[in-house]
């Protein structure tokens, strides 16, 4: 695919997406997603399995800033610049462990904004660096500060929605599914680096991730050993380390420089 065309389709997926928040339904946060499958405590933690799971995100964040921290110019990016929204990425992630053990703790509409805010960080921050490496630079760099913006807006807009007793999901829902839209429509623009197809496999990661949230009990209801909402941790965690992996082996292409 041309790069003109994909431009075009990167393009046609945003207006789809926003048309999409207007013409669907208001839907308010279900009250029943907080009784989460695995309720049972252990050392003293409540909920233990869905709170000790989020360490997975601790370590995959820290290793991903020290990584960043580390880097000699040029080791991974052509243009130094192109780091900066994997800071995001990353200190997305190590934030996430924090609100979502917080949340866990006591699940409820209050509590579960911590849990998403610094998801929101994670998916926006990445869809820049894609912008970045497949796109432009100083575009890319241009639009993080602005698709953080709208990622956070996104959450406080539903927060302020569920407070006002007219819970609305759209804009969140939205700000999710065009993230992994954008990222595989941008694996249609020519590549700077190798190991393009990893960014496929964090697509994937995630949405194994929201497949093992969908069935939390009938997963715990196997054998009681542990719940699909843990599984859905440690696959969020798996696509931070596959994007830190990405960053780690891959090479600038010939041509690219």
């Amino acid at each position: 695919m041309s790069r003109k065309t994909a431009l075009v389709l990167l393009v046609a997926v945003t207006i789809a997406v926003i048309a999409a928040v207007f013409v669907a339904p208001r839907v308010p946060q279900p009250l029943s997603y907080h009784n989460f499958a695995d309720q049972r405590p252990w050392l003293g933690i409540p909920r233990f399995g869905d709170v000790v799971s989020n360490v997975a995100f601790a370590v995959v964040g820290i290793w991903g800033l020290i990584f960043l921290v580390r880097l000699q110019p040029q080791q991974c990016f052509i243009d130094s610049r192109e780091r900066w929204p994997y800071y995001f990425v990353f200190l997305g992630m190590l934030l996430t462990a924090f609100g979502s053990s917080y949340y866990h703790l006591a699940p409820d509409n209050a509590r579960l904004v911590w849990d998403r805010l610094p998801m929101t960080i994670v998916f926006m921050a990445l869809v820049a660096a894609m912008i970045v490496e497949r796109i432009n630079v100083p575009l890319g760099l241009g639009l993080l500060p602005i698709l953080l913006a709208i990622g956070i807006a996104s959450v406080i807009q539903w927060h302020l929605s569920e407070v006002r007793g007219e819970g609305d999901l759209r804009f969140y829902a939205a700000v999710q599914v065009y993230a992994a839209l954008v990222l595989l429509v941008i694996l249609l623009f020519p590549p700077r680096y190798t190991r393009s197809s990893d960014l496929a496999v964090v697509v994937g990661f995630y949405v194994l991730a929201k497949i093992l949230e969908t069935f939390d009990r009938r997963i715990f209801n196997l054998g009681h050993i542990v719940s699909g909402h843990t599984l859905k941790h440690l696959a969020g965690a798996v696509a931070g380390y596959w994007i830190l992996r990405m960053l780690q082996k891959r090479k600038p292409l010939i041509g690219k420089i």
